[in-house]
C-alpha cells in the first residue's frame, strides 16, 4: 500500500495499466476533490472511521486553507510540493498515526490546543467534566488543584469560563508540561486579564504537596484504563498514546483510591471531587465511596453517549 500511495499520489496512472481493485480509482489531474476522494477511499481501506473528515482536515493543514476553502476551491490543481506534503501526512496517518498529532492542535471546549506526541489528547468526553465544575463549582475566588494536566486542556477551559482561579497544575511528564506552558502562552487573556492563576509543576504524586486544606477543588481525568486492556484499544491509542496517561493499574481505579485518601488532607472542609471515569466505572467506584467515611456522592454525569463518566463527590463536614 505504501508503494501504492507514492505511486498514485506523485502521478496519474496511465490508460495502459490495469486498475488495481485494491486502491482507490486514479484520477485524471490531482485537484483538491480529487485528492480528497481517493484519500477518503485509501482511509476507509485502513479501516479509519473519519476518513473524510480526516482527508480533510489534514489537507486544508498542508495548504494553510480553512476546511471551507477546500470546497470553494475544489477544481484547483495541486503543485508536485504540496503532493510531496500530503503523501507523507497521509502515509503516517494510513499507520495509524492520530490526525491531532499530525496537526499539532486539537479543538477541545471553546479552545484550540497544541498537543505533541507523549501527550494525551483531549477527548470530548473530558467536556463533560467541564460542565460538571460549572454547575458545582461556586462563583467565587476558587484554589484548585489538577493531577495529570496534559495539554491544560481542563483549566484553560474552565479559565474561559470563570474568573479568580488560582490553579495548581500537576504532571509527572515534563513533555505535557512543555506543551501546557506553550498553551498558555498562546491563551494569554485567560489568565491575568481575568484574575486567573495557572502554575504547573512536574510530580507523580501529591507528596510535594505540604501544605494541608489548601484547595476549594480536586479535578482530573486520569488514567483509568486497566493495565491488561491497553493493548487492546484501537491502534492509535495503544501504538501512538503515551501509556502513562493511561494505565489506571490492574483494575483501574488506583488514582481513584488515592484521591479518596489524600482528599482529606488537601481539600478544605466541603470540598469537591470532579473526575472523569471509564464508562463502566460507576458500580466499582459507588462502592469506593460508601466505604469511605470522608466522602459524601453528589452524582455521576452523563456524557453525550449516556455513559457515566463524571464523578462528583464532596467532604463531609467535619
Amino acid at each position: 500500500m505504501r508503494k501504492n500511495l507514492q505511486k498514485h499520489l506523485k502521478k496519474p496512472t496511465s490508460q495502459s495499466e490495469q486498475p488495481n481493485p485494491s486502491v482507490p480509482e486514479t484520477p485524471d489531474t490531482w485537484t483538491i476533490e480529487a485528492v480528497l476522494r481517493w484519500t477518503t477511499g485509501y482511509f476507509r481501506e485502513k479501516q479509519l472511521a473519519t476518513a473524510r473528515l480526516d482527508a480533510e482536515l489534514l489537507l486544508a493543514h498542508v495548504l494553510g486553507f480553512k476546511r471551507l476553502q477546500l470546497y470553494l476551491q475544489a477544481d484547483r490543481p495541486l503543485t508536485e510540493p504540496e503532493r510531496a506534503n500530503y503523501r507523507k501526512i497521509v502515509r503516517e496517518r494510513g499507520q495509524g498515526c492520530p490526525v491531532a498529532y499530525l496537526l499539532g492542535y486539537r479543538d477541545f471546549w471553546s479552545l484550540r490546543l497544541r498537543v505533541a506526541p507523549g501527550v494525551l489528547i483531549p477527548r470530548p468526553d473530558t467536556e463533560t467534566l467541564i460542565e460538571a465544575a460549572l454547575n458545582h463549582l461556586p462563583k467565587h475566588p476558587l484554589r484548585l488543584l489538577e493531577l495529570g494536566t496534559g495539554t491544560g486542556a481542563i483549566p484553560l477551559s474552565l479559565c474561559a469560563e470563570r474568573t479568580q482561579l488560582d490553579w495548581l497544575c500537576l504532571d509527572q511528564s515534563a513533555i505535557a508540561l512543555q506543551v501546557a506552558q506553550q498553551n498558555c502562552k498562546e491563551h494569554p487573556l485567560l489568565l491575568e486579564p481575568r484574575q486567573n492563576r495557572l502554575q504547573l509543576l512536574q510530580s507523580n504524586s501529591f507528596a510535594t504537596i505540604s501544605t494541608a486544606h489548601q484547595f476549594d477543588a480536586l479535578l482530573s481525568n486520569p488514567p483509568y484504563i486497566r493495565t491488561t486492556e491497553i493493548t487492546r484499544l484501537s491502534p492509535e491509542v495503544s501504538q501512538f498514546e503515551p501509556h502513562l496517561a493511561l494505565d489506571g493499574g490492574e483494575d483501574g481505579l488506583f488514582w481513584y483510591r488515592e484521591f479518596l485518601q489524600q482528599g482529606p488532607r488537601l481539600l478544605r472542609p466541603r470540598g469537591l471531587l470532579i473526575v472523569e471515569i471509564g464508562y463502566d466505572q460507576q458500580p466499582a467506584l459507588t462502592r469506593l465511596i460508601q466505604a469511605a467515611e470522608a466522602w459524601n456522592l453528589v452524582e455521576f454525569c452523563k456524557d453525550l453517549q449516556g455513559h457515566s463518566r463524571v464523578l462528583v463527590a464532596q467532604l463531609r463536614a467535619k
